[in-house]
């Protein structure tokens, strides 16, 4: 593509993922524009198109694809179809933007990969993190030597149930391992450990045990695991989907000989530094529309006016350690 190409997107899926954290950013975009919108339910395509004036609108994948107004796709559908409507994509010559995580498989993920690479369409994901000021600054911290030489990292999440959890006939997808890939680990731990891979490294080892603690649907609620970085550096984690109110976390520590670093990845509360100076918050705000940086570097990246490496490539070894720890591979 070329640097005054219009990319124009059709978005397969349409659900609460694209009214407010991606959707809007698209058409905020110098050179990016939505041009149609696909959901297998008639009435939901049509309302999302008449709501954020989108001119067209399919009950059909494949459809979409072959629109040739659209020469971009974004894929928001649950995990289990990201592959099959990637390679879709990128067998038509469409580029693709691929919601996180990128298949419910690390298998499925290599698939992706292979035709990508055999068909040069280029496939990003939603890592969309990476690219926040709030995360940005965790990385000029460490990277400063705000706690010196990082010798651990650990991960601490714990929430209670949802409400829906708690419906057995109407389960929600995410803890459905069919459609999600596993529970609510599947869809929350990866954007951590991309985080952490792109601030240390890929990740080479990872073992973990899964749990069911609270009995409110098949799949694991609870899950401890420990890994290590290929530079040596071990970390660990927990999580918990199923904890008292009272036991509310959303933390990784970064552990320094110089001191610590602490933040979230789902509340953004203060950065806390502590060093031999003392206690010290560092408050950063993110946009908006919180996927508009990734999506306007991807815009850029196929207009050739940047390198976007949130790709296909990148986030594959993200279900490689997802899927090791839960014992999938």
């Amino acid at each position: 593509m070329t640097n005054d190409k219009v990319i124009k997107w059709g978005f397969i899926g349409c659900g609460e993922v694209t009214e407010k954290k991606s959707g809007p950013a698209f058409s905020l975009i110098p050179g990016s524009q939505v041009t149609a919108v696909m959901s297998r339910n008639r009435e939901k395509a049509r309302s999302y198109a008449e709501r954020h004036h989108i001119p067209k609108w399919y009950t059909d994948a494949q459809a979409l694809v072959d629109d040739p107004d659209v020469n971009a796709v974004y894929i928001a559908t649950p995990p289990s179809t990201h592959a099959t409507y990637a390679i879709m994509a990128m067998k038509s010559g469409k580029a693709v933007y691929v919601e996180k995580p990128m298949a419910s498989n690390y298998e499925d993920c290599c698939r992706i990969n292979r035709i990508a690479e055999k068909t040069h369409v280029p496939c990003f994901v939603a890592y969309y993190r990476r690219y926040l000021p709030y995360f940005i600054k965790v990385r000029e911290l460490i990277k400063e030597g705000a706690v010196g030489n990082v010798i651990n990292v650990q991960i601490r999440f714990a929430v209670p149930p949802r409400d829906l959890d708690y419906n057995r006939t109407n389960l929600p997808w995410r803890v459905q391992p069919d459609i999600a890939g596993g529970g609510y680990f599947y869809d929350l731990a990866p954007h951590q450990i991309d985080l952490l891979q792109e601030m240390f490294g890929p990740i080479i080892e990872a073992e973990g045990f899964k749990a069911n603690r609270g009995g409110l649907y098949a799949t694991e609620d609870t899950v401890s695991a420990c890994f290590r970085f290929e530079d040596g550096l071990p970390g660990s984690g927990s999580w918990c989907f199923v904890a008292h109110e009272s036991a509310k976390e959303d933390r990784i520590e970064i552990i320094g000989d110089s001191g610590s670093l602490s933040f979230s990845v789902f509340t953004y509360d203060p950065i806390v530094l502590h060093t031999e100076h003392g206690r010290q918050e560092v408050r950063v705000d993110n946009p908006p529309f919180v996927q508009l940086p990734l999506i306007k570097l991807v815009v850029e990246h196929l207009q050739d006016k940047a390198v976007c490496t949130c790709d296909c490539v990148s986030a594959t070894s993200v279900n490689w350690v997802v899927d090791r720890i839960l014992g999938k591979i």
